[in-house]
Formats: C-alpha cells, structure tokens, sequence
C-alpha cells in the first residue's frame, strides 16, 4: 500500500449497466487510486420489502420505489464480477467489493480479495461480523452512525471471532475475551477503522474529523475516512490529520438517476483528490525535525556568523564592541556570541572578518 490507501468507492454507480462498471474501474485507475470498489448484495436478503428508505434516497430516486426495489436495480450480478477484477488488474488497479450478507461474502471469497471493507451499516450485525472475521483476511470497519461503545462492542465480536472456532454461547463470554490484552492483540495487523457520517452528501457541521483521532487514541488501530461531503476538501484535510485509508464515491456524471451519484465525484474531481492526497502525504514527511536536502545550501547563505566588528589585534579581548554577527557563509554561528566575549584573540583579525 502507498502511504495512504485510496478507495474509489463506485458502490452502485453503475445503475445496473455492465458498461458503466467497466467504465468506472477506468476513471478510478486514470485518477490513480489504489482501488476501485463496489458493492455485493442480494437485495432480498438485505431489506424486507416493508423497509423504509432513507430520507436521503427518497430525495434522489422514485418516490414511489421501495428500499428493495431501488435495491434490487443496482445488484452487481455474480457473473460480472470475474471479468470486472479481471478489468481492474489489466488497469493497475485492486478490485474490491463489499458484502452485506454472508451468502455474498462467501462469493466474494472464490475472488481472493486483498481485504473486506465491512459498512457501516453492518457495525451491529453481529452473526455478519463473525463471517467477516473467520475469512482470516484484513478487514476495514466502518463506523457511520455508531456511537464509540458500538464501535467497541464491534471490535469485541470481531476479536472473539478470531480467537475462537465455535460461536459464544453469550456476550458476555464475548467481553470476556475482549478483556484480555492477548485476545486484543489478534486485531493488530488485521483491523482498521474508518470514521463517517453516513449521510448523503454530508454537511461540514457533521463531519467531525476528530472522532478519528478519538478511534486511533481509544482502539490503537489505524484509522481512515470514508467521505461523504461534497468536493475533496474533508478528504484532504482527514490525510493531513493521519487518515491511512480514504474512501470517496465516484460516478461518471453526478446527474444520473440513483441514491449516490448527487454525493459523488465526477472523474475530474477524483483525480484532482488522489492527486491532493498523495501531495499531502508526501508533505507530511517522517516526523523528524532535520534540515533538508535542499536547506543545507541555504543554511549556509541565510544564518549569520560571528565575525569582527572592528579589527582586533592578537591578544585583544573579544567584546561587545569588536565582536558583531553577519552573513559570510562559514565560521561560528551567532549563538556562540558569548562563549566567545572575554577569551583573547589567537591572531590578528580585519573587520568583518569571520571569527
């Protein structure tokens, strides 16, 4: 992974229309994103026919279109996801998807994903969860909608899954284990975590960007974003607070019909984010506070030196009158002022002359 991993979340921005799939997985390669990911789901299996859409999806599909109806137009159907991630390799780029039912993860299986994104909405799903993790494989959690204890309670599942083959006859056999640093510990390497207001576009008031650094502090585990503002700005500036990870939805014009498009960007907009993205991680440097390469050449010409005020003879006394500081590019620098005042002069010296 580059020092922060891009996620173009395509998500459903196909409307069902193989060619936009294949179309998608090509602006996100051109924008020069790690991975381009969608969305794996069987629509009958995720909503009841009697559940409600979101306000959100009301106001960007059919009125009169259910949940499962609007859901069951954007399914990716089984059979375009070999030659999609095939797509995706030829391009350079990774192909993710995300489950929202075990029987969808156990397909995404036969792809040999790189790791499972697990959404929001799936935090408090807990039988899901532990599919999630007996994959074995790295898992990014999202966190929209959730308070901190559910984020924990997740991460508990998630840890007793891990440690254990059978199912927990109890939670509380689960915070048993989640009490025990070694349990915790299997998270490492395996788990991060992603802070988001599941909201569609997501207004400035609501992003607080400092829950991810209350996640990073409280779980210490790597965290991310998963943006839902208009425009690149929060992403940007979620890089530069300590975001690994970045997801961003994408669509090839934000005017099409369906629940995403209008919180999207178009191509233009994705490329000039990862380009943003990679700027500021490279920015951000290592830590160190060291001159730079191209600082020595300047340090040289810019700090000023102890030099003669007035000329001074050998064996005169260096001191506030004789002694001065100025640019000559060599010598002692100017915070040895007074450990020189009061020692004699070894030589002769001109004035202006370095000491």
């Amino acid at each position: 992974m580059s020092d922060v991993y891009v996620i173009a979340e395509a998500g459903v921005n196909h409307n069902g229309c193989k060619q936009k799939a294949f179309d998608l997985i090509d602006a996100a390669a051109a924008a020069g994103a790690d991975a381009v990911k969608f969305q794996t789901f069987e629509a009958k299996r995720l909503a009841a026919a009697s559940a409600p859409k979101a306000s959100y999806q009301n106001r960007t599909t059919e009125l009169s279109q259910t949940q499962l109806e609007m859901l069951q137009a954007l399914e990716l159907p089984r059979e375009w996801h070999v030659p999609l991630q095939a797509h995706a390799r030829r391009r350079g780029i990774e192909f993710l998807s995300t489950a929202f039912d075990k029987h969808s993860l156990a397909f995404l299986e036969t792809l040999d994903l790189p790791f499972y994104k697990v959404p929001s909405g799936e935090l408090t799903n807990g039988p899901l969860l532990v599919e999630f993790a007996r994959t074995g494989r790295p898992l990014v959690v999202s966190t929209g909608m959730a308070t901190l204890s559910e984020v924990e309670q997740a991460l508990a599942v998630i840890c007793y899954a891990l440690a254990h083959e059978t199912l927990a006859l109890s939670f509380n056999a689960i915070w048993r284990c989640w009490s025990e640093p070694a349990s915790r510990e299997r998270l490492q390497g395996k788990v991060s975590l992603l802070h988001c207001t599941s909201q569609y576009p997501t207004e400035m008031r609501e992003v607080n960007l400092k829950a991810m650094d209350t996640l990073g502090r409280v779980f210490q585990l790597p965290v991310g974003y998963s943006d839902h503002t208009d425009g690149t700005l929060i992403p940007v500036a979620a890089v530069a607070r300590g975001a690994t990870i970045i997801e961003k939805h994408f669509t090839l014009d934000r005017s099409l019909p369906g629940p995403d498009h209008e919180a999207s960007l178009e191509p233009c907009e994705l490329s000039e984010m990862v380009a943003s993205i990679r700027s500021i991680a490279l920015a951000l440097g290592d830590g160190y506070k060291v001159p730079q390469e191209s600082e020595w050449d300047t340090r040289r010409a810019a700090r000023q030196n102890l030099v003669a005020a007035a000329d001074i003879r050998r064996g005169e006394i260096f001191s506030e009158d004789n002694v001065t500081t100025a640019r000559v590019g060599h010598g002692e620098l100017g915070l040895a002022y007074w450990d020189r005042l009061g020692q004699t002069a070894a030589r002769d010296y001109h004035a202006g002359e370095a000491l």
